[in-house]
C-alpha cells in the first residue's frame, strides 16, 4: 500500500482517522500501532514472516534499551549487541546476495539467498539504532512502554519512506499530543501538496526517463540524454519530497511534528550545500552517529577526508546493494572533497558560477544512482558528451521535448521556493482552496486512470 493509491486515500486513511478520533486518548497509541501493522502487513502478504521480524525487532530494541539504562556494568555490551542484531537483520535481507555474488566471482559457488527486501527496513533500522545510541549517551530516557516504542518504530506515515525520525523528536507527543482544527487542516494541505508532487510531477517525468532506457542509452542523442537525466533528477526529487510532505501532513493530522526532509536542494550553489538540503534526516543521522564519532574534522585534514570517504561510501551502500550506489557515494565524496579543498569559497562568492556548476553536476550525479548496470553508466555519459553513439536518431529530443517539455518546465519552477511563496501570499482563502482542490482532483484522475506510478523505495 502506498500513499498515492485509492486503497490508502479512500479506505485506509479515512477508516484510521475515524477510529482514532472516536476512541479515548489513552488508546490512541494502540490505534496507531495496530493500523501501522495493518499498513505494513498489506505490503507483506506474500511474506507474512516479515511481520514477525518487525515485531521481533521491536521487542529486541525494547529489551536492549531497558538493559542499557538499567544494567550499568554491561551497558556498552548491550548497546553493541542491539546494534549488531539490527544490522544483521538488515545485512541478511539487503546485502547478503550482493556479497555472495561478488565472492562467487573468485571461483566459489555459494547459493544465493534471493530474499525479498522488506519495505522500509533501512528506515526503521536506522531509527532503532539511533534510539539505542541516544539511550546509551543518556540523551534520552529509555522507553518503558513497549507500545510507545513500537508506535515510534512502525508509525505508518514514515515507515516505508522516512523521514528518519529520532525518538527525542516525538517522545513528548507519544505521551501527550493535541491536534487542533488548524493543525488538521494544515496536515491535509501538506498531504495534498505532496500527493500532487508525486503524482502530477514525479510520475509524469518518469515516463521520459523510461523512454530513454527503452530506446537504449547507446542510441539516444546528446540533447535527449541531458533531458532524460534532468527528468530523472526531477522525478526522484518530487517523488521523495512528495512522500516526505505526505508523511509530515499525515503526522499533523493526528498530532505529531515530523521533521522537514527537504529544503529546496536544487537551488544550491554547491554539492556541500545540496546535501544540507536533501534528505536532511539521513544526512543528520550519518553526521551524528558516524562522522562525529569517527572524529569529524577535529583530527586533521587527512582524517577529515577519511571520515568523509567512510560516510559517503556508507551513504551510497545504504541506498542499495549494488556497485552503482557505491560509485555514487564515492563520486559525491570526490566532489565534496574538492569543494572542501577551497573550491567551495569560489562557489559561494560567485553565485552564478555556483548555480551553473550545480545545473550540470546534479543530473550527472544522479546517473550513478539511476543506472544499476555499471557498464551502462559509461555508455550514458558518452552520450551526454556526444561520443559513442550507434544509429543515433538526432531528432529524438524534439519528439520527447514536445511530449514532456511542459513537465520539465514545471519541474524547474516547482523545485524553487517561488510557488510556495506565491501560495502563502494569496489572501483569498477560496482561491487557495480551489488550487488545492485542483491538485487533488488532478491527482485522483491520474490514479484512477492507472497512469505510471513507480515505487522508488523497494531498495531501501
Amino acid at each position: 500500500m502506498v500513499f498515492s493509491s485509492f486503497e490508502f486515500i479512500l479506505w485506509f486513511l479515512p477508516f484510521f482517522l475515524l477510529t482514532y478520533y472516536s476512541i479515548p486518548d489513552r488508546y490512541r497509541n494502540l490505534c496507531i500501532f495496530i493500523f501501522s501493522m495493518i499498513f505494513y502487513a498489506y505490503g507483506a502478504l506474500a511474506q507474512p514472516v516479515y511481520i514477525l521480524i518487525l515485531l521481533a525487532s521491536i521487542g529486541v530494541n525494547y529489551l536492549a534499551g531497558l538493559c542499557i539504562a538499567g544494567i550499568h556494568k554491561y551497558r556498552k555490551l548491550f548497546l553493541i549487541a542491539g546494534i549488531v542484531i539490527d544490522l544483521s537483520v538488515l545485512f541478511v535481507f539487503k546485502y547478503a546476495d550482493f556479497f555472495i555474488e561478488n565472492i562467487n566471482r573468485f571461483g566459489l559457488d555459494l547459493p544465493m539467498q534471493e530474499l525479498v527486501l522488506p519495505i522500509g527496513i533501512s528506515f526503521y533500522t536506522f531509527q532503532e539504532i539511533s534510539y539505542l545510541i541516544d539511550v546509551y549517551r543518556r540523551d534520552i530516557r529509555t522507553e518503558t512502554s513497549i507500545l510507545n516504542l513500537g508506535t515510534y518504530i512502525v508509525m505508518f506515515p514514515q515507515l516505508v519512506a522516512g523521514p528518519i525520525v529520532r525518538y527525542e523528536t516525538i517522545r513528548d507527543r507519544l505521551e501527550h499530543r493535541v491536534c487542533t482544527r488548524e493543525d488538521f487542516i494544515y496536515g491535509v494541505k501538506l498531504f495534498v501538496a505532496g500527493l500532487g508532487s508525486k503524482v502530477l510531477l514525479a510520475n509524469r517525468l518518469s515516463g521520459l526517463w523510461q523512454a530513454a532506457g527503452g530506446i537504449g542509452y547507446e542510441s539516444i542523442s546528446t540533447p535527449l540524454a541531458w533531458m532524460a537525466a534532468a527528468a530523472f533528477s526531477f522525478q526522484i526529487y518530487f517523488d521523495f519530497y512528495g512522500y516526505s510532505l505526505m508523511a509530515i501532513g499525515l503526522g499533523k493530522m493526528f498530532g505529531f511534528e515530523l521533521p522537514d526532509n527537504f529544503r529546496h536542494p536544487y537551488i544550491s550553489k554547491s554539492m556541500t550545500e545540496f546535501w544540507r538540503r536533501w534528505h536532511i534526516t539521513l544526512g543528520a543521522w550519518f553526521r551524528d552517529y558516524v562522522y562525529i564519532p569517527l572524529g569529524g574534522n577535529r583530527k586533521g585534514i587527512g582524517r577529515t577526508y577519511l571520515n568523509l570517504f567512510i560516510v559517503w561510501t556508507l551513504t551510497g551502500f545504504w541506498h542499495g546493494a549494488s556497485w552503482n550506489f557505491i560509485l555514487w557515494g564515492m563520486f559525491l565524496f570526490a566532489v565534496i572533497a574538492v569543494e572542501k579543498s577551497g573550491f567551495l569559497k569560489i562557489l559561494e562568492t560567485h553565485r552564478v558560477i555556483g548555480h551553473i556548476y550545480m545545473i550540470i553536476l546534479i543530473p550527472v550525479s544522479w546517473m550513478f544512482f539511476a543506472i544499476e548496470d555499471v557498464s551502462e553508466i559509461g555508455v550514458f555519459f558518452q552520450r551526454m558528451i556526444g561520443a559513442g553513439g550507434v544509429n543515433v536518431f538526432a531528432g529524438d529530443f524534439i519528439k520527447y521535448g514536445m511530449q514532456y517539455g511542459i513537465f520539465l518546465l514545471a519541474g524547474i519552477i516547482f523545485c524553487t521556493p517561488l510557488p510556495r511563496m506565491i501560495f502563502r501570499k494569496l489572501q483569498n482563502k477560496y482561491i487557495r482552496a480551489a488550487i488545492l482542490a485542483a491538485v487533488a482532483a488532478g491527482s485522483f484522475y491520474c490514479i484512477y486512470k492507472g497512469m505510471n506510478d513507480p515505487f522508488l523505495y523497494f531498495r531501501f
